[in-house]
This record gives structure tokens, C-alpha cells and sequence, in this order.
């Protein structure tokens, strides 16, 4: 049932009277009586490449653009051809049936892939090449805005209002920074910035490190008054006075450093009183470090201006069920433990032995040296504890005042997050 027709070959055409052949990518068009394009020439005609280049533009609903321009593959060459140096020139064809003399006419043709273009696209070479430049965050964001549902809008709207308010603190607190440099200066600032490192400074006793000598870089008087001095002459009395068994009833109530001060006292003189006064002074600490409420009153044998100064120097107070209490906070403990320390410097002619005091104070070891390396003093060990064979079986560590004060390194530790299976 196949008919016959013949090829008639048509006159020499231009460039310019190519037959359009247009198809649209997302589907066919149920009329195709009423269409207008709009058809656009390159108008660079010195350049090679761009001088046969035409643009078909159809308005519909969506705007859709089509290219003259074909880019095939090496794989749609013959295999013969692939890997040689080929001039590729491609020329397309339509053929005109005329059914009634049966004859079809060939013509140039140009082909077209209608595309739409989405309103808010890049429709220049112009503004393509600026898209390049934006981020992968950034294009995942606009689609999100084009074709988000509205949970992924409300989270791209949160995120942005905070990215907008932690740009404005950032900007906020380097203008802070840059006003308190001018006001202190820089030098000032670093050290500064290196006494506060450590948690533990906060809670230590008045320093002075350019002092001459080292007694007078923590003050006794600031551990000390001389009314709170005064008062204690009785205390001292009876802890000079103090037999080898009460002595070891001491011990036995883990109060070694307190033991070790009063078996070295002076034998008389202004030192015996001062060194058992500051026994006592020292006593109280110890108890008041293991203690969760503080429970020290008159028959602690304690003076009250001494209970004052322990009360509002060493306890927070906190409400609890209708009443006020002075709790020894895990933060005064450390503040008790640098105050004890000092204490011992000056009793102990700036030499205190950490390992004791820590036993006492009831506080791990680490947490005491980092209370000595905060206070700037050289740490060493020193066997103390003697076998039958006359060797040291034990080593405690001390804290020794030296001039100038030691600078340590603080490392932070930066503990790893585990793994949720």
C-alpha cells in the first residue's frame, strides 16, 4: 500500500530561509494553528561560531527558548572515525510532501528543543556565569525557596535570622574588644588573660608578685588580721599545751598537717605563740573542708569573730525549706585548700607538703597541685616515710614559694564524644 513519490530539488536557498523545526521538551502542544515565535539573529557576524546562530522564543504560560546550536558527542561517530581529527559538519533536512502531485521538496532545516524557562532563573550567559560563584549551600537554598514545602521554608527562614543575629553579636563584641584594648592596652590584657586561665584563681588569697621578699607575696595579714590574730591567743595556748595522745587522736582524725606543725613548735618565744596560733587557724580549715553545712560553733572552742570570718569568707548561703545555711560549696573547698596552703608557707618557712594537706582537705591530689601551680610555686618530692631497712618507702610532694613566680602552661582537655549506636 505504499505510495510513490519523487524528489524534486528545490532552487539554491539562503541562510536565512532555513525551515524551523521546533519541539517542545516537556510535552506536545494540542493547537498548533496560532503560534508565534519570535526568531533572533546573532549580531556578531565576524566570529565564525556565533554569525549562524539563531534563538527561537515562544511566551506561553512559560516562557520557553530554544538554541540553534547542537552539541554531539564523539560516541555518535563512527568508530572508524572516533580518535581522529575530524571536521564535523552537520547540516539538517526536512522534506515537504505534496500529496496531490505526490512530489516532496528538501529544504534546509534548523532544529530547536523548546526549553522552559522558570521566572528568577539566569537567563544570560551573563548572569550563568555569575551563578558559578555561588555556593553549594546557596543553590540548595534557592531551590528550597522555588520548591520547598513549607517545613523546609520555616527552617530556611530560622536559620537565616540566626546566622543574621550572630553576625550582629559577632560584630558587636569585636567592637567590645577593640574599645577595652584601647582602654587597657594589650600588654595588660595578656596577663590578665593568663592569671584568669585557670578556674582555681578565682579563689586564691591576694598575691603580690612583684614583691621583694617572698613572705610579702601572700600577705599573712590577708589570711590573718591582727584583731583576728589577737584573738586566738587562748586557742593558741591549749593547742602548745596540747599530750602525745590528744596529738594522736588528731591524727587518727586525719588532721596530719595540723600534727606535723605542732611537733616541730618552736620551744619558746614569740614564735611558739604565733606557730600554735596559726595551728589552730588551721584546725578550723580542715574541719570546715569536710563539712557539707558548716557546723562550727563556741564549742569548737572557736572564737566568734573567727566564726564570721569562716562564715562569710568560706560558705555560700543558700535557702533550703524556710531556713538560711552556710554551705561549703565544692568552690570553697578549693578556696579553703589555696588559704590552707598559704598558711603553711609561712608556717613552714615557705616549704608546705602538698600530700599531707590533701589527705586532709579531703581533695584528690591533681586538684591540690593545680591549687599550687595556680599560686606559682615550685613543686618537688621529698622522701619522708622510712622502712626497717632505712629506705624510702614513700615520697610526698611539696610546694616551695620561690621568687619569681613559676608560669605554667594550661592545657585544655578536649574530651571526645561518643558514639551513638
Amino acid at each position: 500500500m505504499d505510495a510513490n513519490c519523487t524528489l524534486v530539488c528545490c532552487e539554491e536557498e539562503r541562510e536565512d530561509d532555513k525551515a524551523a523545526i521546533v519541539q517542545f521538551s516537556n510535552g506536545t502542544l494540542r493547537n498548533t494553528q496560532q503560534l508565534d515565535f519570535s526568531f533572533y539573529k546573532n549580531v556578531d557576524e565576524t566570529n565564525p561560531r556565533k554569525k549562524n546562530r539563531r534563538m527561537l522564543v515562544r511566551s506561553l504560560r512559560l516562557c520557553y527558548y530554544g538554541d540553534s546550536v547542537v552539541i554531539m558527542s564523539l560516541s555518535c561517530l563512527p568508530k572508524q572515525w572516533q580518535g581522529d581529527s575530524v571536521l564535523l559538519c552537520l547540516r539538517y533536512y526536512v522534506g515537504v510532501l505534496n500529496k496531490e502531485t505526490m512530489t516532496m521538496e528538501v529544504h534546509n532545516a534548523q532544529l530547536f528543543n523548546m526549553q522552559p524557562v522558570i521566572p528568577g532563573e539566569a537567563s544570560t550567559e551573563n548572569d550563568a556565569s555569575q551563578n558559578t560563584d555561588l555556593t553549594y549551600r546557596e543553590k540548595v537554598d534557592s531551590l528550597i525557596e522555588a520548591f520547598g514545602n513549607k517545613k523546609q521554608k520555616r527552617a530556611l527562614t530560622s536559620r537565616r535570622l540566626n546566622q543574621v543575629g550572630s553576625e550582629t553579636l559577632q560584630s558587636a563584641v569585636a567592637k567590645a574588644a577593640l574599645s577595652i584594648i584601647d582602654q587597657k592596652g594589650l600588654e595588660v590584657l595578656q596577663q590578665e588573660v593568663v592569671q584568669s586561665q585557670s578556674e582555681v584563681s578565682h579563689y586564691l588569697p591576694p598575691c603580690y608578685p612583684d614583691a621583694d621578699t617572698p613572705q610579702h607575696v601572700y600577705l599573712f595579714d590577708d589570711i590573718l588580721s591582727p584583731v583576728e590574730y589577737d584573738v586566738l591567743d587562748a586557742a593558741g595556748s591549749k593547742m602548745a599545751a596540747l599530750t602525745p595522745e590528744e596529738l594522736q587522736n588528731l591524727k587518727d582524725e586525719g588532721c596530719q598537717s595540723v600534727v606535723s606543725q605542732l611537733e616541730s613548735l618552736p620551744r619558746e618565744g614569740v614564735a611558739r605563740e604565733r606557730h600554735a596560733r596559726c595551728a589552730f587557724y588551721l584546725l578550723l580549715l580542715l574541719k570546715l573542708a569536710r563539712q557539707k553545712n558548716m557546723t562550727l560553733g563556741q564549742e569548737e572552742g572557736c572564737p566568734r569573730i573567727i566564726h564570721i570570718k569562716l562564715k562569710r569568707t568560706f560558705t555560700v548561703e543558700t535557702f533550703n525549706h524556710g531556713r538560711v545555711r552556710n554551705v561549703v560549696s565544692t568552690s570553697m573547698r578549693v578556696k579553703v585548700a589555696a588559704y590552707c596552703l598559704a598558711l603553711l608557707l609561712h608556717m613552714g618557712d615557705m616549704t608546705a607538703d602538698l600530700t599531707l594537706l590533701h589527705r586532709d582537705l579531703g581533695v584528690t591530689e591533681k586538684r591540690m597541685v593545680e591549687v599550687a601551680k595556680s599560686m606559682g610555686l615550685t613543686l618537688s618530692r621529698h622522701g619522708c616515710v622510712t622502712g626497717d631497712d632505712g629506705g624510702p618507702m614513700a615520697e610526698n610532694r611539696l610546694a616551695t614559694l620561690r621568687l619569681p613566680l613559676v608560669k605554667y602552661q594550661t592545657f585544655t582537655e578536649i574530651r571526645k564524644r561518643k558514639k551513638m549506636h
